[in-house]
């Protein structure tokens, strides 16, 4: 989410150039020496000068001490002016021209301006404003301001190009601006995909227990064929779904996956040890559940259905508790269910393929060492590990083994970089801008440059982040809001059974028992015993109830045990028990787990004094 002002203007504290009841409020976090700041205010004229008495500028400290020793000696030189009730005259002058902002240049300053000096000089000399400084500098992190300047529309923070036209855009806000920006935050929220979500899943059940349910199926079961020459591929849409979009999905899971490995919370085993026998425990205990109450049966090999976390909706609602929930909780599901994730790959490899075809899956295994080939090699572009993975799921396909593991095998592939060279590359990109000043002798020379130094800058930009991490931010989006919605619409519209006997089953209750009762016991005793061996610690100002709430939330199956029952389940009837089981299961475990965490208080005493200073009452 697009962060926000930490805290609101303040017109009796913080420096107002404008009517209080302006429309338009920009907010500067600044640091007088800062050349980019220097830059900035000259555009900041203009735009206060265009929209006249409809904005309102309020400028803050930020001064960066590491990079501009003398940044914060100025700050202080300002707030010395505004004692005496000329800080913008100060501002302007410290902004105006690049002087050296030392003890001697700012006191000629404050002679220029007609300041009385002596008292201008006991401030700057007894460091009177320095705390008045330091509380915006801390201001500024905590509304996420980073560098300068930063800026900030209305309370939110300007991400958008410095210059006089984008910000006035900005300001102005046309229609198409502000759709992007709902869209934004609300993409932003952390429980906005499992929004979507349980909206699609709603939207099923209703179309499946309603006078239209007949024309649900007849959609699903559509079929789709791709041919190319004589070759073709016939599936029902809800296959392609399950077949084709989850290998996308279990594509950004394996990249995913990847990152945690590579610099998360699984790069350690001790930082592992925690949510990886968590995620053993949650998976062997549902299965041990539902094995036992079907064991001889028919439908023993359903044991995999409990045994998988919906990601989605299990960070979605800690999300939803806000402030309450310690950092470190959130950071603890996220790697357990990552753990799961792998869990659950694993499982529908091993035990829920068909019968396996050879020659397939050589093919997509020849695939697989074409894109590591690529990854050796050193190519970053998407292109050719596009092709290669479609060789890879035709190849996976066909083999009988379930679709999705192409998804997991070609973001192994999927290359990482050592990080970038922060200063070489700052410098690039200097150059590249200064370059512009350089004089040319005809137009065509002009746009030619204009080009070199555009595709100079996407270079850079490009080498900030590696192929692996570009294509996971890239992705992620449209398997939160796309793809994991569709399954859930395809696969979520069961009939519920008019007969409760039929509720009534050895699947029904595995599925049931395993998700809301085996998922939460399997994840703390697993974290019981790893702690009280040594092998692992409770997460810090995190408390055993915590925990326990967190592990309830886990039992929350929904989207990938469904998946998982369509690949277990051949019999419609049983199909939709297991089905019906699992959100059953699944609203009893998060409801269960809300209850705990809603209840819970921090073990962490700083954590909790804050909590109880949001609970208190402003007076």
């Amino acid at each position: 989410m697009i962060p926000r002002l930490n805290r609101a203007v303040d017109g009796g504290r913080d420096h107002v150039a404008g009517s209080s009841d302006a429309p338009i409020e920009l907010v500067e976090y600044g640091d007088y020496e800062c050349p980019h700041c220097r830059a900035a205010n000259r555009g900041i004229r203009r735009v206060r000068e265009r929209f006249g008495p409809r904005l309102r500028y309020v400028f803050r400290h930020l001064p960066n001490v590491k990079l501009h020793p003398n940044a914060e000696f100025a700050a202080e030189a300002a707030e010395a002016a505004a004692a005496q009730g000329r800080f913008w005259e100060m501002h302007e002058a410290l902004l105006v021209e690049p002087i050296p902002l030392d003890r001697a240049a700012l006191v000629r300053l404050a002679t220029d301006l007609g300041l009385a000096v002596e008292r201008f000089v006991a401030d700057l000399d007894g460091r009177v404003f320095a705390s008045r400084v330091q509380e915006d500098l801390e201001e500024a992190v905590a509304s996420g301001a980073h560098g300068t300047p930063t800026f900030f529309v209305n309370g939110r923070r300007y991400d958008g190009a410095w210059d006089e036209e984008s910000l006035r855009e900005t300001i102005e806000q046309p229609l198409g601006l502000r759709v992007r920006r709902l869209s934004q935050d609300f993409a932003g929220l952390p429980a906005s995909g499992g929004v979507v979500l349980l909206i699609s899943a709603a939207l099923a059940l209703l179309w499946a227990n309603s006078p239209w349910s007949s024309s649900y199926g007849a959609l699903w079961e559509t079929p789709l064929a791709l041919r190319l020459g004589a070759s073709e591929l016939v599936l029902p849409l809800r296959e392609w779904i399950n077949q084709g979009l989850m290998a996308f999905f279990f594509l950004v899971v394996g990249l995913e996956i990847k990152r945690e490995i590579t610099d998360g919370q699984l790069a350690s085993l001790r930082k592992a040890a925690l949510p990886i026998a968590a995620a053993v425990g949650g998976m062997l205990v549902p299965a041990g559940i539902y094995a036992f109450a079907n064991v001889g049966g028919p439908y023993a090999h359903g044991w995999g259905v409990p045994m998988s976390t919906d990601t989605a909706f299990a960070l979605g609602l800690l999300a939803l508790l806000g402030p309450r929930i310690p950092f470190s909780l959130k950071v603890f599901v996220a790697a357990l269910a990552i753990a799961d994730d792998v869990g659950a790959i694993l499982v529908i490899a091993l035990f829920y393929a068909s019968e396996i075809a050879a020659r397939p899956l050589l093919w997509a295994a020849v695939a697989f060492v074409v894109a590591l080939g690529l990854n050796r090699a050193r190519v970053y572009r998407a292109l050719p590990y596009a092709v290669v993975g479609v060789c890879v799921w035709l190849g996976v396909l066909y083999s009988g083994i379930h679709a999705t593991i192409a998804g997991v095998l070609l973001a192994a592939s999927i290359p990482t970089r050592s990080p970038p060279a922060t200063a070489g590359l700052l410098n690039q990109s200097v150059a590249a801008f200064r370059s512009f000043e350089a004089p040319l002798s005809s137009r065509s020379q002009d746009e030619s440059h204009y080009q070199a130094t555009v595709r100079t800058l996407e270079t850079v930009v490009d080498r900030l982040l590696s192929p692996a991490q570009r294509l996971e931010r890239d992705l992620q989006p449209w398997s939160a809001y796309f793809v994991l919605p569709l399954l859930a619409l395809a696969n979520a519209g069961v009939a519920f059974p008019k007969e409760m006997q039929s509720w009534l089953s050895p699947v029904s209750g595995g599925i049931f028992f395993g998700l809301a009762l085996g998922k939460p016991l399997g994840i703390t005793v697993a974290s019981l015993i790893a702690i009280g061996t040594g092998a692992a610690e409770l997460p810090a100002g995190v408390s055993w109830r915590w925990l326990a709430g967190a592990a309830c939330l886990c039992g929350i199956g929904f989207t990938m045990s469904i998946f998982i029952a369509d690949a277990a389940f051949d019999d419609d009837a049983t199909l939709a028990l297991a089905k019906i089981s699992t959100i059953v299961a699944s609203i009893v475990a998060g409801l269960l787990g809300w209850f705990l965490l809603r209840e819970s208080r921090s073990s962490d005493p700083v954590a909790q004094c804050r909590l109880e200073s949001d609970r208190t009452p402003d007076r």
